[in-house]
């Protein structure tokens, strides 16, 4: 197979780069898995799909002027080298399982791009049928061995969300907080991902509003940990956990926390983000695991509703969903094209994504942080050798059945 000349870079800076950064050709996985895989798989395109960016075009067709439609992609989504790419042919239906690593950061205006951790650790598997879509994540708090990044970090063992942190230092941003990252948990689950991408919290909710709202069930009353009432409206407080703040709530200058009412509806951003992102007040005590399926939720919500007859037939709202997740994304695409994703999503038009529970939905304590299970390590490795699906039926008690 004739390979693609490789592609030029351009600088990125320190946080979402302003400049595209496109990723070099050559590398990626075993020469066997290249030759099943016909090449590099189509990870912008699902990293996307879990971002609720780009599931729409699932239909194929539906969008009139499709080719315009992907230079418009092109132009609105930041990519950075992040990943050692395989080369793929143009064209056509990629073949063979693709796996992607998905990091949530939450920044305050202000906040340096080297001051972030990864607060959210996800990773999808797409079997090699593309026919169903799986959802896990990594505890924030379990501890992993982070290698040596080439910023000067020497590596040690720390907390998941930490790796970031330590990649984007001296002048790494995004781009070195989200390949060290890649490095921790492709060392620590064996899984030769696709693909890696990055997204802040704030551009959920930017992503959200593009899609007008978001259906999700509230399992009990939970109070918000940054939303209060004031003046009768419910009102972002910006670190709102601190101690100052308490004292100002305490005085009576900030009204009660909001709460989300228990049962389903459809949320607006602000309110799908706040509810997503609740830890410390989880109504069932799981405190991050809360958080995880929380989240795991919201990505599920956001990629039914981008699918739905309401977008798919909008090419209005279809532009401004793009934009919004281009204002907020980084990520490494690899040697495919988008064109290449429409042909593979025919295939995932019917998929669903299943949301699986890291060490059974509760903190496996260890010194200095937390654990990872046998059960939980057993999940990654069926991922890496794409039996996750076999996996699952034989233990399902990892599925999150929650709405």
């Amino acid at each position: 197979m004739a390979k693609k000349a490789p592609k030029g870079s351009s600088k990125t800076t320190g946080g979402v780069p302003r400049q595209r950064t496109r990723p070099a050709g050559a590398g990626g996985k075993s020469a066997s898995r290249k030759r099943g895989r016909r090449g590099r798989a189509p990870l912008w395109s699902k990293l996307a799909v879990t971002f609720g960016a780009l599931l729409m075009l699932a239909a194929g067709g539906a969008i009139v002027g499709i080719h315009s439609f992907v230079g418009n992609v092109q132009d609105n989504l930041q990519t950075a080298n992040v990943i050692e790419n395989a080369d793929a042919p143009k064209g056509e239906a990629l073949k063979g399982a693709i796996d992607m690593l998905l990091l949530g950061i939450d920044t305050r205006p202000g906040q340096r791009a080297d001051d972030a951790r990864a607060d959210t650790i996800m990773l999808l598997h797409i079997p090699a049928t593309h026919d169903q879509a799986y959802l896990m994540s990594i505890p924030r708090d379990a501890l992993v061995d982070i290698p040596a990044a080439g910023n000067g970090y020497g590596g040690h063992r720390d907390k998941a969300n930490a790796a970031f942190f330590f990649g984007a230092q001296k002048g790494g941003g995004w781009a070195g907080g989200l390949k060290l990252t890649y490095q921790t948990v492709r060392n620590l689950t064996g899984i030769q991902f696709d693909g890696a991408a990055v997204i802040d919290f704030a551009g959920f909710k930017q992503v959200i509003d593009a899609l007008g709202t978001v259906y999700l069930c509230v399992e009990a009353d939970t109070k918000s940990s940054h939303f209060f009432m004031i003046d009768g409206k419910p009102q972002y407080v910006p670190g709102s956990g601190n101690d100052n703040l308490k004292v100002e709530r305490d005085r009576g200058l900030l009204g009660k926390e909001f709460v989300h009412k228990k049962g389903c509806r459809n949320m607006a951003g602000w309110e799908a983000l706040d509810f997503s992102r609740i830890r410390k007040h989880a109504a069932d005590g799981t405190g991050d695991y809360a958080r995880q399926r929380h989240q795991q939720q919201l990505i599920k919500a956001m990629a039914k509703k981008a699918a739905s007859a309401e977008m798919l037939t909008d090419f209005g709202k279809v532009n401004n969903l793009i934009k919004a997740v281009g204002k907020s994304m980084l990520l490494d695409t690899g040697a495919s094209e988008p064109v290449d994703f429409l042909f593979t999503m025919k295939d995932l038009a019917g998929a669903d994504l299943v949301l699986l529970k890291t060490n059974g939905g509760n903190y496996n304590t260890a010194e200095g942080g937390e654990g990872l299970n046998q059960l939980t390590m057993q999940m990654f490795t069926a991922a890496k050798t794409d039996t996750l699906g076999q996996f699952v039926l034989m233990n399902p008690e990892l599925v999150n059945n929650e709405k």
